[in-house]
């Protein structure tokens, strides 16, 4: 376990710490739902969903918080403007927790942010995400709502590439600046087994020399090759190819993993509390600490 010398910025999102030193405060973990394919998806046009469906996978997560004390996001996926109100709508009702809007469309950004300053949920809402792409267009959103939260993705074509990480996060910071977002949840980069490892080794240097909060969509190193892993291994091995990839950035001192579609949350969440509690022993051990 890490110890930095550098201070660590914890930020609090509508009640969740998200930062620190591991044994301090819990990894955050984050689901995705309403998703592309998702099942219980009917429309995704207009934002029609099975609600009993959805929120019944809302509970199991929460119910896996619940028993691990480890907290648990929603990564809400709203591809057309239409489907902003239904899904943040539906979703606040169901749990009180701080949630991401994800959206590649700055229609469906503009109405899902528009929305949630309207009935009041800016204060929980977390946008996913800027990039060292993003447009103008994008940050005037943010800066036109007050939105306050988001993740930044580290993209970069040179997905081995740690420097390149380091340098789109100076560029993204940038332009998170600009848009008025205040705090900041870096997103290292998770494209592909190879690129797992570049994105946990940014997660250490970042953390250990500018102290921000960072974690990473890590499910992506597996989930493009889901038919090959499940065609090789069975629907186990998958499982634990997933799995595996989830809890490598939680052991390297990560703040927050987007592990992936909301359905894994009740095996995430066990797994991630045996290290978080493992780590939380050895932090009363200082002289067991490696400083970086």
């Amino acid at each position: 376990m890490f110890k930095f010398k550098v201070e660590q910025k914890v930020f609090e999102i509508g009640g969740v710490r998200i930062g620190g030193l591991r044994g301090e405060n819990s990894p955050v973990l984050i689901g995705s739902i309403f998703y592309h394919k998702h099942k219980l998806v009917r429309d995704e046009k207009r934002g029609e969903f099975d609600r009993e469906a959805a929120e019944k996978l809302i509970k199991c997560q929460e119910e896996a918080s619940d028993k691990t004390k480890i907290p648990g996001l929603l990564d809400v996926v709203i591809n057309f403007p239409e489907a902003a109100a239904n899904y943040i709508d539906f979703v606040s009702k169901v749990t009180d927790k701080p949630f991401l809007i994800d959206t590649p469309a700055p229609e469906a950004m503009k109405a899902a942010f528009r929305y949630a300053k309207e009935v009041g949920l800016l204060n929980r809402a977390i946008f996913n995400s800027l990039t060292p792409g993003s447009k103008d267009e994008e940050l005037d959103i943010l800066k036109e709502y007050g939105v306050k939260s988001s993740i930044l993705l580290l993209y970069t074509s040179k997905v081995m590439d740690v420097g390149a990480r380091i340098t789109a996060l100076k560029e993204t910071l940038a332009k998170a600046e600009k848009a008025g977002v205040t705090t900041p949840l870096i997103d290292t980069f998770v494209v592909d087994i190879p690129s797992l490892s570049a994105a946990l080794r940014a997660v250490v240097y970042i953390k250990s020399t500018l102290g921000l909060p960072c974690g990473c969509g890590a499910h992506n190193a597996v989930s493009l090759m889901r038919k090959k892993f499940r065609e090789t291994y069975g629907d186990d091995g998958l499982k634990a190819a997933e799995l595996a990839s989830n809890i490598a950035p939680i052991v390297l001192s990560a703040d927050f993993v987007l592990y992936g579609p909301i359905e894994a949350s009740r095996d995430v969440f066990p797994a991630a509390y045996i290290i978080a509690t493992s780590y939380k022993y050895l932090a009363r051990m200082k002289e067991s600490l490696i400083e970086l």
